[in-house]
């Protein structure tokens, strides 16, 4: 079955990967999309599966992924915790199963192959990315990129005041999630710069890492649906390991000479989340202020600037409910499965960004291993 197969009827979709992600984003707007229908809801956690079923009970739930029936799904959004991501979507990309990919695509290099090498396999196609650069002040942002002329630098900043989420469960562990921060909202922040860098390639970067925020309960996410009661139920099944960073900061240049700085934070000193997107060139900047994501604590509308000849003016954002993104997001995947750009765009993305990740945790940990060599 191909999309071109489909005759407008519904996409059946699979969703795989039970947890909050799937349950308060993916599921809802999949029951209220008309051009899609839940063929599958799919985890091998029975209290996940359970409450699926009571909010839908004519969901099929299913416990494994090799129960998907590829016959039976035209798409599968995958929402699987991090480590999880290359063996489950590769799976279902090699049962010639379209997927779409919750960022991080991937955790390496070694993976964005192993995803790639799936696709020419199953005939199937990956889509990624992240929501962010669906969200209509982001899209008004690039729109006004198109005016600066020559793009010299971009500035990528999301920081969030408390946010660390679920301290001791897979996110802090290392092995598990990849990384952080940097791994987190650092690939939502690299997936916002693509559509400006092209095809570039970054040939320089630095970076630092720092957790001075990540074990304080303080810090903890305070939106997450499964509350903190989860969040202690999953640090004591983890035993408590904290391993990452809750900020990451990095500069890189391209090889057409792009300069771009980027800084990604769970918890800081700040007092609201505060996203911050400036792209500046040759022939003048645009600045985005706003709050990624569905934290409460967040600025109240969003901020465009344009600043040219020593004049900044504001440019008028349409107002969006929070998680808006998410809607256009899925209003866009079936003409992404029927577009011209063919399979492995997504991998394309993905290699350069993971790339990016892996070279700033390698600048920083050479940092931290020639500070520890200095410690008398």
């Amino acid at each position: 079955m191909t999309v071109a197969d489909l005759d407008g009827r519904p996409l059946r979709t699979a969703v795989v990967g039970l947890g909050w992600a799937a349950r308060s984003i993916w599921l809802p707007r999949l029951r209220r999309h008309p051009d899609f229908t839940v063929s599958a809801a799919v985890d091998p956690d029975p209290a996940s599966r359970a409450a699926v079923t009571a909010d839908a009970p004519d969901t099929p739930v299913l416990t494994a992924m090799h129960d998907v029936d590829p016959a039976e799904v035209d798409l599968a959004i995958v929402a699987v915790p991090n480590h999880l991501h290359c063996e489950i979507a590769g799976g279902l990309l090699r049962k010639g199963v379209p997927v779409f990919l919750e960022k991080p695509v991937c955790l390496t290099a070694a993976e964005a192959e192993q995803l790639a090498e799936a696709e020419r396999a199953g005939g199937a196609r990956l889509l990624a990315g992240s929501a962010a650069r669906h969200r209509a002040d982001v899209r008004a942002l690039l729109a006004n990129a198109d005016d600066v002329g020559t793009v010299r630098h971009i500035e990528l900043s999301w920081v969030r005041a408390r946010g660390v989420p679920d301290a001791g469960g897979w996110f802090t562990r290392r092995h598990l999630s990849g990384g952080g921060a940097l791994v987190d909202l650092g690939w939502h922040l690299f997936d916002i710069a693509a559509p400006l860098l092209g095809s570039a390639e970054f040939t320089q970067v630095a970076g630092m890492v720092s957790g001075d925020f990540i074990a304080r309960d303080t810090a903890r996410v305070s939106w997450r649906a499964e509350g903190a009661e989860q969040d202690r139920e999953s640090e004591r099944a983890a035993g408590g390991v904290i391993d990452v960073e809750d900020t990451a900061r990095a500069f890189l240049v391209t090889d057409n000479g792009v300069s771009l700085s980027l800084h990604a934070s769970w918890a800081s000193h700040e007092e609201r989340d505060i996203t911050r997107i400036r792209v500046d060139g040759s022939a003048g900047s645009t600045t985005l202020r706003c709050t990624f994501g569905f934290s409460p604590n967040r600025l109240e509308h969003p901020e465009l600037t344009r600043t040219d000849e020593g004049r900044t003016r504001a440019v008028t954002v349409p107002a969006e409910p929070i998680g808006t993104e998410y809607d256009r997001q899925l209003d866009e995947l079936l003409a992404q499965l029927r577009g011209p750009a063919g399979p492995r765009r997504a991998i394309e993305e993905a290699r350069r960004t993971i790339d990016a990740i892996e070279r700033i945790y390698s600048a920083a940990r050479a940092v931290q291993e020639r500070a520890e060599q200095r410690r008398p």
